[in-house]
């Protein structure tokens, strides 16, 4: 469905390919992800090729249900800021973190699948709403809330590698990205604490920060984000995704 993700297998270092168009390569053990946006449109052929030869997956991607999030009280610096010198801020920290949005690591850390980051929580916003904030309609929230107290720990989802780390963010607050590889990136937002640094590997369950209510935030929740590549997806719908053991490849 849209914002949801495939996982498959085939050979080894096997070139994947979405709608004709390359998409990813399989990991050294065949493993591969593939994310569809929040707007991605029904036809999906997913081709795998190999030196011996190819194979067609055909899918439909199911729309999406999003809600409308109307969120009022917000300084008006979080919601239009106009400030140059801000704006210049905003836009060096929009650098930083497309860097680590670009991170690819040579790993299928996603194939054993995803857990909460934060337990018995509430989830107090869904993924892909248009949010109205000010009574200003502004782009969909492209990531789950879940609603907690300050200082709640926050646990790496799946294994993989630190690919961005930093506190004082304008809309962001402490930011994590954690890279899981081929492009599929996890982000934690509004951070009180970060107990990891860019470039740091992180295994599935551990600690990684804690909750907070820093920047763009009205109370204390984490905003848990996933992109793959320039894909904006769910997270919660790969929360106990297990990929299945091998299956002989043609």
């Amino acid at each position: 469905m849209q914002g949801g993700a495939v996982v498959g297998h085939t050979a080894p270092r096997a070139t994947v390919l979405l709608n004709g168009a390359p998409a990813t390569q399989a990991s050294a053990d065949g493993w591969f992800v593939i994310g569809f946006d929040r707007d991605a449109p029904p036809p999906a052929l997913i081709t795998v090729e190999t030196p011996d030869g190819s194979a067609n997956h055909q899918a439909t991607i199911a729309p999406g249900t999003f809600d409308i999030q109307r969120i009022d009280g917000l300084a008006q610096d979080q919601v239009a800021p106009s400030d140059p010198a801000l704006l210049a801020r905003i836009a060096a920290e929009g650098q930083r973190k497309a860097a680590g949005f670009a991170s690819r690591i040579d790993a299928d850390y996603f194939r054993t699948g995803f857990i909460w980051p934060v337990q018995a929580t509430r989830r107090s916003s869904s993924f892909g709403g248009q949010r109205i904030l000010n009574g200003e309609p502004k782009r969909p929230h492209y990531g789950v809330d879940l609603a907690a107290p300050v200082g709640t720990p926050v646990a790496a989802p799946a294994a993989g590698v630190v690919s961005f780390a930093e506190t004082g963010l304008h809309f962001e607050g402490g930011l994590i990205l954690i890279d899981h590889g081929q492009g599929l990136i996890t982000a934690y937002l509004h951070l009180s604490r970060i107990d990891v640094a860019a470039g740091q590997a992180v295994a599935q369950g551990q600690r990684i920060g804690a909750v907070g209510q820093e920047g763009r935030a009205t109370g204390p929740h984490l905003c848990w984000r996933m992109k793959w590549r320039d894909q904006n997806l769910d997270p919660s719908l790969l929360v106990g995704l297990m990929a299945g053991k091998p299956q002989p490849h043609a």
